[in-house]
Parts: C-alpha cells; sequence; structure tokens
C-alpha cells in the first residue's frame, strides 16, 4: 500500500487510479495522518445469470402486450410532466 498527502493525489489523481485499477491500495493522509483509502472495487456477480432464470416462477398478463391508452402515451411527449 502506497501513501501519500493530498495534494500528491489532487495533482495526479488519474494516475494513481490506474494503479487502484491494477489491485494498488492507496492510504491518503492529511499531515501524515491517514484519512482515506482508495482501493479497487470488488465484482459482486462473478459469472452471468443464465437464460430463463426464472422461468416459471411468474406469469405475464396478456394486458401487458395492449397498446398503452393515449393519457399515458401523451404523458411521455409531456414538455412539463
Amino acid at each position: 500500500m502506497i501513501r501519500l498527502n493530498i495534494h500528491e493525489v489532487k495533482t495526479h489523481l488519474s494516475r494513481y487510479l490506474d494503479r487502484v485499477i491494477k489491485g494498488e491500495r492507496i492510504l491518503i493522509c492529511r499531515r501524515n495522518v491517514p484519512v482515506a483509502e482508495i482501493r479497487p472495487v470488488t465484482s459482486e456477480r462473478k459469472s452471468r445469470r443464465p437464460v430463463g432464470l426464472a422461468k416459471g416462477q411468474f406469469q405475464v398478463s396478456p394486458a401487458f402486450f395492449e397498446p398503452l391508452p393515449p393519457e399515458i402515451i401523451a404523458s411521455f411527449h409531456a414538455e412539463n410532466p
């Protein structure tokens, strides 16, 4: 983990973010006192969900596929909803 002062991070933020993306952690200090840490975000979802995962668990009403009423369609085109 690298320690940096706030000014250094502000001056070269994109450079340090590139290092974070590669897995490094950065400890940000104010007057040599740690105040924050920048670290890579871990992905919550490791793999894609399979197609049809919820098949058969709910039903869509046939009315869902009918055209919307004119007043609802008009509300999408309104200047001030």
